[in-house]
């Protein structure tokens, strides 16, 4: 052996030496300590949704969908019927305000679906499948956050209408508790688009499907115009369309009025798909293939 080698060997010998010691050190460590508590479906819900909101302070023009559309249709819709179906814009704002603000709101809950095709085509959620959490906590975290913008969109709304000459009977409470029964709705109508986006391959297909169901659903209903001056088969449609029971209820919070069966009806709507979606989007989310 030469005297180089000799002089690797017996360095390589120090090393493992030295090495021991240390290796020994840190096992000791790692099996004395305590490990770390399991983080709760609540934490690791709220954390995906913060991770949701943090991507429209990278990409802002996400907002583009909260707060321009909600004008856009306010005042379209607003100015174009209501001379011709109450007379004037004043008369007409107390009828459509509600069930605008339901058509805002439900229509960009479709982006739901696009977000999360994006992050599955990007590998995201490959590596939270991985992690040692409750398994629904990222895709109920990406509801709870788009259920942020969801506000956003409502106060967006309110306040154009405000500004038209809405004056709501309900006053302050009645418009927060409509909210609020429109944003458990619009959780719900979200896992939709969320079993869509694991079984569509593309964000474009998922906004094609998704405009194909919401247009009977928003168009098909009392959001605009009184179902009595409608044709009888358009009746009979309107009446059995959640989301009709969904504007009357919200209507009746936001305009003062006893709200009657529609809320039970709402609230049903939403558990409904809540149980039958949020099942097969877990059944599809567990096996990808």
């Amino acid at each position: 052996m030469t005297t180089d080698e000799t002089t690797a060997s017996a360095a390589k010998e120090v090393t493992a030496t030295e090495a021991a010691p240390q290796a020994s050190a840190i096992a000791h460590a790692l099996a004395s300590s305590e490990r770390p508590a399991r983080p709760s479906a609540l934490s690791t819900s709220v954390t995906f949704g913060w991770r949701a909101l943090l991507k429209i302070k990278h990409v802002p023009e996400q907002l583009f969908d909260v707060t321009v559309f909600p004008v856009i249709m306010t005042l379209l819709f607003t100015y174009l019927f209501g001379g011709a179906i109450a007379g004037s814009v004043s008369a007409y704002i107390a009828y459509i305000a509600p069930g605008v603000l339901v058509q805002s709101v439900l229509f960009i809950t479709m982006y739901t679906g696009t977000t999360l095709r994006t992050d599955i085509d990007k590998g995201v959620f490959d590596r939270f499948r991985s992690l040692p959490i409750w398994r629904p906590s990222p895709l109920v975290g990406m509801l709870l956050g788009d259920a942020v913008r969801f506000i956003v969109a409502s106060i967006v709304t309110s306040i154009v209408c405000l500004a038209i000459g809405w004056r709501p009977a309900g006053g302050v409470v009645g418009v927060v508790l409509g909210v609020a029964l429109l944003l458990v709705f619009a959780f719900s109508l979200g896992w939709i688009w969320t079993f869509l986006s694991l079984i569509l391959r593309t964000p474009g297909a998922i906004m094609g499907v998704a405009s194909f169901v919401l247009m009977p659903l928003l168009f098909g209903s009392n959001i605009f115009v009184d179902p009595a001056t409608m044709p009888g088969w358009l009746q009979a449609w309107v009446n059995v369309n959640p989301v009709s029971d969904l504007v009357t209820g919200v209507r009746a919070l936001m305009n003062g009025e006893q709200i009657g069966s529609e809320l039970a009806i709402t609230l049903g709507w939403s558990a409904a798909l809540v149980a039958v979606f949020g099942s097969l989007t877990m059944w599809k989310y567990r096996d990808p293939r």
